[in-house]
């Protein structure tokens, strides 16, 4: 029998907390019952066993991930859209390590809730990148990179690699110039070759 007031996002809640703090490498059913002040076995009545917590944990992750990256870029002007987006994602990985880590792992194609939160980020990028004017793979190309630049910067302000005493942002909104500029330069580029 479920302990009244315990429900799927208590857990969720729970386990996002210890990943945050511990990592998500680190997180069991046992610290997550611990946590919550039950045993073990009746997290089942939530979650499908610790790889069932984990893919609950990366859909609620990106689907945070997600709001926080929408509500950004919709508050933003069009021209400032991807620095918006580009903060709010840094912000996230910064805020939430452990919630951020378990977004990173590609979605099984046959996992349709982790495959649609997933896309949703995707399809975001894809509109604020879309002045830069690359389309079809070049424009899937754009948006990793775009990723990459943000989670290089996520991963090594989180183990402390910036020691020089300068504004973070600033250095990210001066990547994010370079690439976009490099990005719209590859699309020039790509016309004059058509």
């Amino acid at each position: 029998m479920p302990r009244a007031g315990l429900d799927q996002t208590a857990v969720l809640q729970a386990a996002a907390e210890l990943a945050d703090e511990h990592g998500i490498d680190a997180l069991t059913l046992a610290l997550v019952a611990q946590k919550l002040g039950i045993r073990s076995p009746s997290l089942y009545n939530h979650v499908d066993g610790l790889s069932g917590l984990r893919r609950k944990l990366a859909v609620h992750g990106l689907e945070q991930l997600y709001s926080r990256m929408d509500e950004a870029a919709s508050a933003s002007t069009p021209e400032h859209a991807a620095f918006a987006l580009a903060e709010a994602y840094f912000s996230f990985a910064s805020q939430r390590p452990g919630l951020y880590e378990a977004t990173l792992r590609a979605p099984d194609a046959q996992d349709t809730d982790l495959e649609q939160a997933a896309d949703r980020i995707l399809e975001l990028t894809l509109r604020v990148l879309q002045d830069t004017g690359l389309t079809g793979e070049a424009s899937i190309h754009a948006v990793r990179g775009f990723r990459s630049l943000l989670h290089g910067f996520a991963t090594l302000e989180g183990k402390g690699g910036f020691g020089i005493p300068l504004d973070l942002l600033e250095s990210l909104r001066f990547s994010l110039r370079a690439y976009l500029g490099g990005l719209r330069q590859a699309s020039l580029l790509s016309d004059k070759q058509e």
